[in-house]
């Protein structure tokens, strides 16, 4: 059980202030796993971090919370299969399931907020043991997951906490967290204009009106963002899921990324090339693995978070020790001297950025005569472009930030007008969904990714 502070006279907290501090000390050194050993833990343990989940206020003390915990390797092996994208499902040592029961004032979310606050303090209770966690939200369809667990339908399962021990050489840096003078204020609402990021206007934004798969008032195009605010929402987002080796990587991303970079022409081996806005890094280690290794590689984001995010990338796919420097991109401009590169990469970058015309001229700027400019990018005359126009665009803006794709006309355009001739070109993917089929005839122009490479005129 977590320790207790008593406020007698002869204990009053005043005279403790060292033993809190300690104990906060530890509480704030938690940080999320997503690399578990899968060693066992010990059913009782289990038991033990739930109830001191309890602990936690409940609304009205009703305690409509329910945790169903699963540590059956099959049962594990299962969850990790309805949810997709959380291989830790599969490799914790326990999945502890969040429920609540339906009907006790579940429309305002005091419930939803008890069995938050109970799940919190399982995390610190774990943490204090010695064990790591992970909360999730996304645990895939419930249907399945209900069948699995026998849970009646009137119980709500809003997420899962996977608890385990990490494995060895797992990622120690915790996600940033806010200075907190930009995130509390006194007596009114008062908060620095690049934490508050875009959204349509309208008169009230009502919060049952807005979904993860639905938000009318969600932002996507890059140029209603400033610099600031971009730099600032890639920042903190991109921790949504650690800087583990292999993160966000699939066969046929890892094959249309091959398929990118087959474009970079032979380099001399004191090159020097620069990466923009990379953001979560996995293209950065794709690049980086490319590359050969006396090849020198900068990286230009528009935040420190995400550049200290990337550089534990790279050391967790053991390239740390390769020559690689990281530069913050500040409102558009690139801190290098003009002619000082052999090639500029953007790989499905640029549609993240605002005056993308402007970007291109500054990467026109930092090539040396006869340096390559590689871009790809997704292309809106496609089956995706479809599918992000009618479904995707409807939705909230991805943690890697606001992005229109980019139709090949208008790729070609504004590569053309920052003073490049292009010399090759190729489309990357039939379908929406992630193929990496390679076109080099008239159809390239309706692939899933449009991929050129230029050379300043």
């Amino acid at each position: 059980m977590i320790m207790k502070i008593e406020q007698s006279p002869e204990n009053h907290p005043r005279t403790n202030i060292f033993e809190a501090s300690e104990i906060l000390d530890r509480i704030a050194d938690r940080r999320s796993c997503r690399v578990f050993d899968g060693s066992p833990i010990d059913a009782d343990i289990l038991r033990d971090i739930v109830a001191d989940g309890t602990q936690a206020p409940s609304s009205c003390n009703q305690q409509m919370w329910h945790f169903v915990i699963l540590t059956d390797r099959e049962d594990l092996r299962r969850a990790n299969d309805i949810a997709g994208g959380n291989p830790h499902f599969s490799d914790c040592s326990a999945l502890i399931y969040l429920c609540f029961q339906k009907g006790w004032a579940h429309d305002n979310h005091s419930v939803v907020q008890s069995v938050a606050a109970a799940t919190y303090h399982m995390m610190i209770s774990a943490h204090l043991r010695g064990l790591s966690t992970i909360w999730n939200a996304g645990i895939g369809d419930h249907q399945p997951l209900r069948e699995m667990m026998g849970i009646p339908p009137v119980f709500e399962l809003i997420g899962a906490l996977a608890i385990g021990r990490p494995v060895a050489g797992a990622p120690l840096m915790k996600a940033p967290r806010r200075d907190p003078d930009s995130i509390l204020s006194f007596g009114r609402f008062a908060r620095p204009a690049q934490t508050i990021y875009p959204t349509r206007p309208d008169d009230t934004y009502p919060y049952a009106s807005i979904n993860k798969a639905r938000n009318p008032y969600a932002e996507w195009n890059p140029d209603a963002w400033r610099w600031d605010q971009l730099g600032d929402f890639r920042g903190y987002s991109v921790w949504a899921k650690s800087p583990t080796a292999g993160v966000y990587q699939s066969r046929r991303q890892g094959e249309a990324a091959a398929q990118e970079l087959r474009l970079l022409p032979d380099l001399p081996a004191d090159a020097r090339v620069l990466e923009i806005a990379p953001w979560g890094g996995t293209s950065t280690a794709a690049l980086r693995a490319h590359l050969p290794a006396s090849v020198h590689l900068d990286v230009a984001e528009l935040a420190e978070p995400s550049i200290r995010f990337i550089r534990e990338r790279l050391n967790q796919e053991g390239q740390g020790g390769l020559p690689t420097d990281f530069v913050l991109m500040r409102d558009g401009r690139l801190p290098h001297a003009d002619a000082s590169l052999d090639a500029v990469v953007f790989l499905q970058s640029l549609e993240h950025l605002r005056d993308r015309a402007a970007v291109l001229v500054e990467a026109r700027r930092v090539l040396k005569p006869g340096g390559a400019l590689v871009i790809s990018a997704r292309n809106m005359t496609s089956r995706y472009g479809r599918m992000w126009r009618q479904v995707e665009s409807l939705g909230q803006v991805p943690l890697q930030g606001p992005f229109s794709p980019i139709a090949a006309r208008d790729l070609r355009d504004l590569v053309a007008q920052a003073g490049f001739v292009i010399e090759a070109e190729v489309g990357i993917g039939l379908d929406a969904g992630g193929d990496a089929a390679v076109a080099t005839g008239p159809m390239r122009a309706r692939r899933r990714l449009i991929a050129l490479r230029a050379r300043p005129l």
